[in-house]
This record gives C-alpha cells, structure tokens and sequence, in this order.
C-alpha cells in the first residue's frame, strides 16, 4: 500500500473514533451537564441556520451551476405549505409538482 492509502486510512480511523467518542460523551454527560437558557437558544439558532443552508445549498446548486428557477420556487411552495402546517405528502406533491409544471412551461 501506499504512503497515501495508509494516510487515508489512519484519517478514516481517526475520524471514526472522534465520532464515537464524541456521540458516547454526549450520553454519558447529558445528565451532568445542563445547559443555560442563552446556550440552548443559540444551539436552536444554530440547528436552524445550518438547516437554511442545507436546503439553499440543495435548491440552488448543482454541479457548482445555479439550476435555473422551477426547483427553487418549487422548494418555496414547499416551504410556505409546510409553515402553513400543511401535511408532509401535500407538501411534497405540491413542491414537486409546481417544479414538473415550470419545467413543462419552459423556465429552467
């Protein structure tokens, strides 16, 4: 094996025992540990940011390109459903449905 393939692996393992000792740790102390009310919003806040991204990052890109306007707006029908507290399935069908019908019309 090569000098690379050996780095690859060391990182590999070395990623997966942070990940298990990480989660362990959090089983572990999640009773000691309690934390404060500006703590867990900013930990709420956070969820929520990274999961704006996520869907941004999903709805308007692909292969490093802007995909056009039928999926966002269809992700938009979607959003506005579900804020609206629609269920999951009609959600679903509407968002993806709004994006069939632009691309149908012609728009990207």
């Amino acid at each position: 094996m090569s000098s690379v393939t050996i780095g690859l692996l060391v990182a590999a393992g070395v990623l997966a025992v942070g990940t298990i000792a990480l989660r362990l740790a959090g089983v572990l102390l999640r009773a000691r540990i309690v934390p404060s009310e500006r703590v867990q919003e900013l930990l709420d806040t956070g969820v929520a940011v990274l999961f704006c991204a996520l869907i941004a990052t999903s709805a308007l890109i692909e292969a490093q390109e802007f995909v056009g306007w039928a999926r966002p707006l269809g992700v938009a029908v979607g959003g506005v459903l579900a804020w609206r507290r629609a269920p999951f399935v009609v959600v679903v069908i509407a968002a993806a449905a709004v994006a069939a019908i632009l691309r149908l019309l012609g728009l990207p």
